[in-house]
């Protein structure tokens, strides 16, 4: 069990299975997951900011945010209670072994991944009412759960979201063919982040000799190449519409330096960013 206390946070975390994370005041961080996750309230308010989509958690509330979800997530006290939830965290590792143990026969034809990243279930279900409330001894004893526990905790949590809508299949086991995640659909939701392409692989369930394989039958270009390329078809849309300046444009779209953005926009575009403003 790892314990930590910073700056009003406490959280309590039981090998890399599930996290419990107290917040005394309002706090804000930029998360990105490495892991789906299934969180679920225990007090207090949690705000999910999605592209100005906002949704926002309280007591009771469930919601399944997929790894591949980049979100602004705003922890607070709500109605004078501080907030406190517990975080799933279902490992690349974890989930492959729990595929091996599913009987392929029974797997549902046709899945699709859902394309919604953010999905809230439905309140006070018995199934996720049961599974988060048998957790709560441990966190608040400080009583160490016993391996076999916690992966039969992780189990239910899956069962969980298989039995709320037969396309999280296709989410959870994305590694598995069919069912690797789009890279182009993938890569036009995250182009203006700062990711690795072996991020980028893990994120789209795939080896990095796989993942570039797999990028060349969808484009000519390199991953590098097609990045830069829709970054800068992303900085010109904006140029062009003349609403903001060509700094915020430029780390905005996900440049790190704007006289190299503004070299390579000029050689596309055959004039500078400054000059291609529309007024």
């Amino acid at each position: 069990m790892e314990t930590n206390n910073l700056e009003g946070i406490n959280t309590l975390r039981y090998s890399d299975i599930f996290l419990a994370m107290y917040f005394n005041d309002g706090m804000s961080c930029l998360h990105r997951n490495h892991s789906h996750v299934l969180v679920y309230m225990y007090s207090g308010e949690l705000e999910i900011n999605e592209r100005e989509t906002v949704t926002r958690l309280h007591k009771g509330d469930c919601a399944f945010i997929r790894k591949d979800f980049g979100v602004q997530l705003t922890k607070r006290a709500y109605k004078g209670e501080q907030f406190k939830a517990i975080f799933l965290m279902f490992t690349t590792r974890f989930l492959r072994e729990f595929y091996g143990r599913l009987d392929k026969n029974q797997l549902p034809e046709e899945v699709r991944r859902s394309k919604v990243s953010l999905r809230k279930l439905p309140s006070n279900r018995p199934d996720i009412v049961s599974l988060f409330e048998s957790m709560t001894p441990y966190f608040d004893s400080g009583i160490q759960p016993t391996e076999e526990l916690l992966n039969l905790k992780m189990a239910e949590g899956v069962y969980v979201l298989l039995h709320t809508d037969k396309s999280l299949y296709a989410s959870l086991f994305d590694f598995a063919d069919p069912w690797k995640i789009d890279i182009l659909e993938f890569l036009e939701k995250n182009y203006m982040n700062d990711l690795s392409l072996e991020e980028i692989a893990n994120y789209t369930g795939r080896s990095l000799a796989t993942f570039k394989r797999d990028f060349k039958k969808v484009s000519e270009l390199s991953p590098q190449k097609w990045i830069i390329r829709r970054r800068l078809e992303a900085a010109h849309a904006l140029i062009r519409s003349g609403v903001r300046n060509v700094t915020d444009i430029c780390f905005e779209v996900g440049f790190k330096n704007l006289s190299h953005f503004s070299k390579i926009y000029k050689e596309k575009y055959g004039s500078s960013p400054a000059n291609s403003i529309s007024y």
